[in-house]
């Protein structure tokens, strides 16, 4: 570990926290920064086991940070991959009315992605077929700007970019502590100790907790919601060209069990969202009886479970009952059928909850006299990540002045 002292240290080795340290050596050429991660390489949890989209931004508050850093954000990545080589696929996506009672819902969504500056085309039913000749529904809205590609590839380029602009990047490295000095913030690992200027969190599922040390949280909290997934068998990803989408249930947070096609011609079907019992719970045996005692105590998550206990009970069910969870794919794509999946990784989203029981709907970045703190930066943070990386750099360059 570093003896000399550095300008920046970022915990954590996600596309956000990667995309910043890059950002900022390329906006502070001769600077030093040290990437923290305790894993031994990068993207291990939300980076890479998502599904890979490249999102267009339709779903998000017009003016929010996630609808204008996805939208712009959508067109940088693009414009990274190019440039570097790395796969990538503009298929666009359909988002499916199966009832006339969300056809009204859908028409919304539409309303949002013209507010958004998005182009989003309403179709009948046959149109629909034609793009998606295996999909159920009486209208949909086709967005062609949304995409695919592997976060992870994004990833190892960013890495080895840091690398060679003179940055550093340090894997099994748990962070202990974080305490300012007169010099800056003496920031405490398992491999040393560095003396830095600044501290970037972006430790998605434990950046509640990195937060912590540096008295920011605001009393956000990290709950995890595991994401579970399954994968179409080779001989029936026909089914799926590109991605099938519900309308949106306004009364739960998450978007809703679809179907993905990734980079690699898989095609994935999920994520349910169950509350995960280990920060890194991917699966239902992975229990931390720390994790058992915080949502036990966590009043704010009482009341979120008092407000969605019917439908997260559906999710709940989905996830130990297969044949529910291929029923609700069958509403977009009747032939798909139980023996057509296989199981495939899962993953979990980092979200924050106030002490309210309010999940934050946008990103959030706290600050404090020597860090700080991305403490909500869930889907579509890896869409976004190099607007978000820009926005924390320019944050950083703000408090200079």
């Amino acid at each position: 570990m570093s003896s000399e002292p550095v300008d920046l240290v970022i915990v954590g080795a996600g596309i956000v926290g990667l995309a910043t340290a890059h950002r900022y050596l390329a906006d502070h050429p001769g600077n030093s920064v040290v990437v923290v991660e305790r894993e031994s390489g990068p993207a291990y949890h939300q980076t890479g086991r998502n599904s890979g989209v490249l999102h267009s931004g339709i779903y998000y508050t017009p003016g929010s940070m996630k609808a204008q850093l996805a939208v712009t954000g959508r067109t940088t990545m693009v414009a990274f991959c190019e440039e570097r080589g790395i796969d990538y696929e503009v298929c666009g996506k359909v988002i499916v009315a199966i009832n006339s009672d969300e056809t009204e819902r859908l028409r919304a969504l539409g309303r949002r992605a013209a507010q958004n500056g998005l182009e989003a085309e309403l179709i009948n039913k046959n149109r629909l077929r034609e793009i998606e000749p295996h999909c159920a529904g009486i209208e949909a809205l086709h967005v062609p700007s949304t995409g695919i590609v592997s976060y992870s590839a994004v990833c190892d380029a960013l890495s080895a970019e840091i690398k060679s602009m003179g940055g550093k990047v340090t894997y099994d490295t748990n962070l202990l502590s974080l305490n300012d000095s007169v010099e800056g913030v003496r920031v405490t690992t398992s491999s040393g100790e560095i003396l830095a200027g600044l501290v970037v969190n972006c430790a998605g599922l434990r950046s509640d907790q990195v937060a912590e040390m540096a008295a920011a949280s605001e009393g956000n909290r990290i709950v995890p919601f595991r994401g579970e997934y399954f994968e179409l068998i080779p001989e029936r990803r026909h089914l799926v060209r590109g991605l099938i989408y519900p309308v949106p249930d306004p009364s739960f947070p998450f978007l809703g069990v679809h179907l993905t096609r990734m980079i690699d011609g898989s095609v994935h079907a999920g994520p349910n969202a169950v509350l995960a019992l280990a920060r890194e719970g991917y699966r239902w045996r992975d229990i931390h009886a720390s994790q058992i005692v915080e949502h036990l105590t966590n009043r704010g998550l009482w009341k979120l479970a008092r407000k969605y206990w019917r439908t997260g009970a559906g999710e709940v069910w989905r996830s130990i009952n297969k044949t529910a969870f291929v029923r609700a794919l069958q509403r977009l794509v009747p032939d798909v059928r139980s023996e057509d999946l296989e199981a495939s990784p899962a993953g979990v989203r980092a979200q924050a909850m106030d002490s309210h029981g309010g999940l934050a709907d946008d990103f959030l970045i706290t600050q404090s006299k020597n860090s700080l703190h991305v403490l909500n930066a869930p889907s579509p943070a890896a869409t976004a990540s190099l607007e978000i990386a820009g926005r924390i750099v320019q944050m950083i360059g703000d408090r200079s002045t």
